[in-house]
């Protein structure tokens, strides 16, 4: 196994969700923000003295809960976002690369994420198809490349892709997804301390700030942000395309 699974997997745990001393990481591979950011939490955390706790998610799901579209399914949006995440891989030199697809379907990558390892098999794992996906172009839908990618880090790739397939692990990604959806997750990668949720790899100052005990934003002035504020319009649907006939 390599050095970076031997050097995350220390760090890497499961815990309850209010654990304050851990970071919950919620993602699915098809975020390139999510790839990012996992390339960079564990350092973090282990400045701070805090553990990851990695937690895939299924994101179409999250999207569909909220009404919202997938940055892919904005062309503008898509476009801006590209340019952005080269920006960021280049600032941290982080290899990056387009995908083969986007969107793709991630659940067969999610479910064999679930699939009982050790820590340091399962953080191997975690890089390893984030990396097919956003640096080698692989198509982690197909289930020969899973197995090739498990199989690369040392595991059984035939196995895990089979123990992906079990009614338990489907569940359990089900099960996972609402548990965050319920704890107020819309978008990936969310890191979660104890209550406090952070959203997205543009967030980790404000995450640093708070894992140093340093966030600015104290009880009282967040008192007077989080009460209801009533709306005086309501936007209409979106505009069509098409011209009226």
């Amino acid at each position: 196994m390599g050095q970076r699974g031997r050097d995350r997997s220390a760090r890497v745990t499961s815990v309850k969700a209010d654990d304050q001393s851990t970071i919950r990481f919620y993602f699915d591979y098809e975020s390139p923000n999510a790839y990012l950011a996992w390339t960079q939490l564990p350092k973090l955390a282990d400045r701070y003295g805090f553990t990851v706790d990695p937690v895939p998610i299924l994101y179409a799901a999250l999207l569909d809960t909220h009404g919202q579209l997938g940055p892919a399914e904005v062309p503008a949006k898509g476009r801006w976002m590209s340019k952005n995440l080269a920006r960021k891989a280049l600032v941290l030199g982080v290899p990056l690369n387009p995908p083969a697809f986007l969107p793709f379907n991630p659940l067969l990558a999610l479910r064999a994420t679930l699939v009982p390892s050790a820590p340091a098999e399962r953080s191997a794992l975690i890089d390893a198809l984030f990396r097919a996906v956003w640096v080698r172009g692989l198509h982690v839908s197909d289930a020969a490349v899973v197995e090739r990618v498990a199989t690369e880090v040392g595991l059984s790739g035939a196995a895990l892709v089979a123990d992906a397939q079990s009614p338990e692990i489907k569940k359990q990604l089900r099960s996972q997804t609402d548990h965050a959806i319920s704890r107020g997750v819309f978008g990936v990668p969310s890191m979660e301390v104890g209550d406090e949720l952070f959203w997205g790899y543009d967030d980790f100052p404000y995450l640093e700030l708070f894992l140093a005990g340093k966030d600015p934003v104290d009880s009282a002035e967040w008192q007077k942000w989080s009460r209801p504020v009533p709306a005086s319009s309501v936007r209409r649907p979106f505009r069509s395309t098409s011209k009226s006939t």
